[in-house]
């Protein structure tokens, strides 16, 4: 399975010649709005920030080969009276579960954290004020106990939401040699990988 970082919370999964694509946005700082074609479009919520559609063509026809859970949970930690819902989903595909946690706004319930499971990569907002901040995104990643975090939703230099937390707030909260980078937007996932939280690069 390959995974690709279009910036913000936006990814794109690809398995078996099928490719998808989550939280699509518009109007983030340092980053282009979102276009392209794709077989399938999910957003964890209807913020412009992660559900920029317009741009974006279906590819018709395609078997999709990702099993998907889908998991309710608050945009905010005040039940969803600051800003609503919000839908984590974990897409499994050639043995490996993808988690992507939207703008997840509290932590994990018990029954939530048992619907996601475990997953092999967990996609984790890191950057505060909109989502859950640095400290709480490491004890949410920690119970849920993937074997590769890819922190999203932060910003770094002049990428992101100027009100939002810097990424090295979150990476500092680990022991150095855990934080990797990657050499592009895009890795290969398999079965077999390292513990990490890994770091990609700016599309």
């Amino acid at each position: 399975m390959k995974i690709s970082w279009l910036g913000h919370s936006c990814f794109t999964l690809e398995s078996q010649g099928y490719r998808i694509i989550l939280d699509p946005f518009k109007c983030v700082r340092g980053f282009k709005d979102i276009s392209g074609e794709v077989n399938g479009v999910y957003c964890s919520h209807f913020h412009f920030d992660h559900a920029y559609t317009d741009e974006l063509t279906l590819i018709e026809g395609g078997k999709n080969p990702f099993n998907i859970t889908e998991i309710q949970t608050k945009h905010d930690p005040m039940g969803g009276t600051l800003r609503g819902g919000n839908t984590v989903r974990v897409f499994e595909a050639e043995g490996i579960r993808v988690c992507h946690l939207g703008d997840l706004g509290h932590e994990l319930t018990e029954e939530q954290k048992a619907a996601i499971g475990s997953p092999h990569v967990l996609l984790i907002p890191v950057g505060g004020i909109f989502t859950i901040d640095p400290q709480t995104a490491k004890k949410v990643a920690e119970s849920l106990n993937p074997t590769v975090i890819i922190p999203m939703h932060y910003r770094l230099g002049s990428l992101g939401f100027e009100e939002i937390a810097e990424l090295k707030e979150f990476t500092s909260l680990f022991p150095r040699e855990f934080v990797k980078e990657a050499e592009g937007s895009s890795f290969t996932l398999s079965q077999n990988m390292e513990n990490q939280v890994l770091i990609l690069k700016a599309p």
